[in-house]
This record gives C-alpha cells, structure tokens and sequence, in this order.
C-alpha cells in the first residue's frame, strides 16, 4: 500500500488522534465549513447506515457466513484507501467565502491530474465519468426502501405510508444546509452507534457458546462457498467474495470518493490531520459495527432462514430481545437510513457545486432545486418495487452497478496522484509524529 500500511503500524498512534480529537474542546485552526468532529459525524452517518444493516444481511443471506471474510478485507485495506482520498480532498478543496469549502474526487482530478500534471484533456473524461456513475446512485437511492422496509414488516403497515413519512423528514432534516447537517448528525450519530452496537452485542453474548462456531464457519466457508442449508440456497466461491466485497464497500464507502466530500469541510490545519480520520471512520464502520450484525445473524442461525435485508438483522435481533427489541432496533435502522440520506445529500451538493462552479450566479437556485429533488427517487424506487414486487436483493443489485463505474475511475485517480499524498504524509510525520525534518516551504493546501 502506498501509505506503508500506516494503518496497522501506527494503529494506537490512530485511535488516540481521532478519538481524542473527537472529544476535544480545543478550537481547531484552519478553514472549513464544519468542526472535525461534525465532519466526522456526517460522514460516519453518512457510512454507518442501511448498508450495516440491510447490506450485511444481504451480503450473508446470499453469500453465506464466509462473504464476512471478505468483507473484513475490504475493510482492513479500505483503511488506508480512505486515508488517501480524504487527505487528497482536503488539500485539492476550494474555498467560497470565509468558511464554506467544497472537495472530492472531482477537485482532486481536476487540480492534481488537469493543472499540475497538465492532463487537462484527460482529467476531464475521468470527471465526467466519475459524475455520470455518482449520478447512477442519485436515481437508486436505497436508503428510504431499507427504512421503509423494517418498518412496514415490524409493524405490518403499508410500505408507501412509511416511504412517505421518510420523505417528508428526509425534507425537514436537509433544509438546512451543509452545517445545519453537521449539527443534526453530531447529536444523532455517536448515540446512534452506541445503541447499535450495546443491542448487538447484548445479541451475541446471549448465545456466547455459539461465538466459536460463528468464527469458524467464517473462516471455513471463506475459501470453499457454502452449500445450501434451510432456506439458504447456497455459494459459490466467486458469489461469496462478490456480494462481500460489494456490501463492505457500500458500507464503509473507502474508494467511492464519497465521503471525501464530506471530510473537505473540515476545519483543519493539515490534510493528513483529517485522512486518519478516514481510518478510523473504516474502522469503526466494518470491523466493529458491519461485524456485529454478522455474528448476531450468524450466531443466531437465522442467517439460513430464507429471509433477507434488514428483515433478516431484525429476526437476528429478536432472538436476544423479542419482539420489543425488534421494534427498538426500528428506531435505529430509521436513525441510520436518515443520517445516510442527509449525508449523501451533502455529498451531491458538493457535486453540483463542482458542476454549476463556485462562483456562478445561478449555484444558489441549483442547490435549492436539489434540496426539492434529492429525496424524491428514493420514495420513487420504493413505489416501483412495490408495484413490481422487486425482492430486497435485486434493489442492492442497483446498487452494485452504480458503484462501479465511480470506484475505478477514484482509485485510478488516487493512483496517479500518490506522490503527492506521500508528500503530504512525509511533512506531516515530521510536524506531528517526529519523523523527519519539517520542510517551512512545504505548500499544505492547492490554494495556499
């Protein structure tokens, strides 16, 4: 890996400089939009979403118990992905005005491979197809169908009257912009996390003498597939790396180039301060809360039940609270399907900015057009899924084919632009971790 596997070497150095920045007090210095602890929120809500929980499931229901081996890997190696394209957001980002900034993959190529590298050509094509293949998840936006999904099954109410409702607050919560975003999810997300994760592990530990079993079917079936079992109807080894991988990557977003949108709005005085930031977001995302709701299916043998998608983390959660902790784990799955529409919905707006272009007089009439329009696909796909009876996999199937195009023009892009961030990383270990000479020329940000 091009940062030298950082992640794991310098993994205690990673916790205490994110998990303590997070509770810290001091003012960070730097430009930005949001604090780094509201930036991290946004885009851990942003993460920590439907794709814990629905995709999970739905990655074990069609892959079996080894698909949560690759999906660790993903997990382990997105890490340092993440590090990368946060760190490159934040000193490609732009400024508009005192504190609003704007970054991504789409600065990022425009300025590292377009400017300095002089590919301007070429840096254009990759822009162009990154934004068509982002757009794709613009139309299938899975967030108000999981939500809807849980509800109406738990309390066997009509899909399209909680679709609606979903629309409706998805409305109320994004008018507020970008900061009214980083407000709202700094007070959600971190209770949010801590009740999945207590109720999951409550799950688990109920049934603690199946926690060997788990782990080695895990490991068994990684490597072999995973023959039908129930209503399980059996993987193959290809099938089984395929929706692991893919439900990882949904999940934790590491070389989407989503997120990196969000963490470009920190205020923050060295990129790589807040691309350790994107370590941790990865971490917490898929080793820690994706594995909780795979053990609790796996442990709990409903993972060969025939069920799928968020109605299958549901059952799982029922085995250790009934069906009182099923209706409780509602009110997180619809905690968790908002805060990752809203943060998706900074995500476009952050596109559209790139778009329509920082300056332009007509950016303010896109972006409240957006905030009309943004929600309405989601409750669309639900009424088309109803209508045509889709079932739960063939909508994460959408899913898969919006991410692809995107993922691959991002780390082509990330590739390309590895001397930099190594530069980056170098000046930073000299600043912070006392490894090296600190440069006092060294240019921290594109617009310095």
């Amino acid at each position: 890996m091009i940062s030298g596997f950082f992640q794991f070497r310098h993994f205690g150095y990673v916790m205490g400089n994110t998990i303590g920045r997070i509770f810290s007090k001091e003012k960070e210095e730097g430009l930005g939009t949001l604090t780094p602890f509201q930036a991290v929120s946004v885009a851990i809500g942003s993460t920590v979403g439907v794709g814990n929980i629905g995709g999970v499931a739905t990655a074990v229901a069609v892959g079996g118990p080894g698909a949560v081996f690759w999906m660790w890997m993903a997990g382990i190696f997105g890490q340092a992905i993440k590090m990368v394209e946060v760190s490159l957001a934040l000193y490609y980002r732009t400024h508009i005005g005192e504190d609003l900034t704007y970054g991504g993959p789409t600065y990022y190529i425009s300025r590292g491979i377009g400017k300095e590298k002089g590919w301007n050509t070429f840096a254009r094509i990759l822009c162009f197809l990154f934004l068509v293949g982002f757009f794709i998840g613009y139309i299938f936006n899975i967030q108000n169908y999981t939500v809807s999904e849980a509800i109406a099954g738990t309390f066997n109410v009509n899909i399209l009257i909680v679709s609606f409702v979903f629309l409706l607050l998805l409305y109320a919560n994004i008018w507020g912009g970008i900061k009214g975003l980083g407000k709202i999810a700094s007070l959600i997300v971190p209770f949010m996390c801590l009740f999945y994760i207590g109720g999951g592990l409550i799950v688990i530990f109920r049934n603690v003498a199946m926690i060997p079993e788990t782990i080695k079917l895990i490991f068994s079936s990684a490597f072999t597939g995973t023959a039908a079992i129930g209503g399980f109807t059996g993987a193959a080894f290809s099938k089984m790396i395929q929706v692991g991988m893919a439900r990882a990557v949904y999940s934790n977003e590491a070389g989407w180039g989503s997120s990196p949108m969000i963490h470009a709005t920190a205020k923050v005085n060295h990129p790589v301060k807040q691309g350790i930031m994107g370590i941790f977001e990865v971490f917490t995302d898929t080793l820690i809360i994706c594995t909780i709701t795979a053990f609790m299916i796996i442990n709990s043998g409903t993972w060969s039940s025939g069920l799928d998608g968020a109605t299958l983390t549901l059952s799982a959660f029922s085995t250790g609270f009934g069906q009182l902790g099923a209706a409780l784990l509602v009110v997180g799955i619809f905690l968790f399907g908002l805060t990752t529409a809203t943060g998706l919905f900074a995500q476009f707006e952050t596109l559209f900015t790139y778009i329509v272009g920082p300056k332009t007089s007509h950016l303010k009439t896109i972006l409240k057009a957006n905030k009309i329009i943004y929600p309405l696909p989601g409750f669309l796909l639900v009424l088309y899924a109803y209508i045509y009876g889709l079932p739960t996999y063939k909508v994460w199937m959408f899913i898969d084919v919006s991410m692809g195009i995107p993922i691959f023009i991002n780390l082509f892009a990330i590739l390309l632009l590895a001397p930099k961030f190594l530069s980056l990383l170098r000046d930073y270990r000299a600043r912070y971790m006392n490894a090296g000479e600190i440069d006092p020329d060294f240019k921290l940000f594109y617009e310095e």
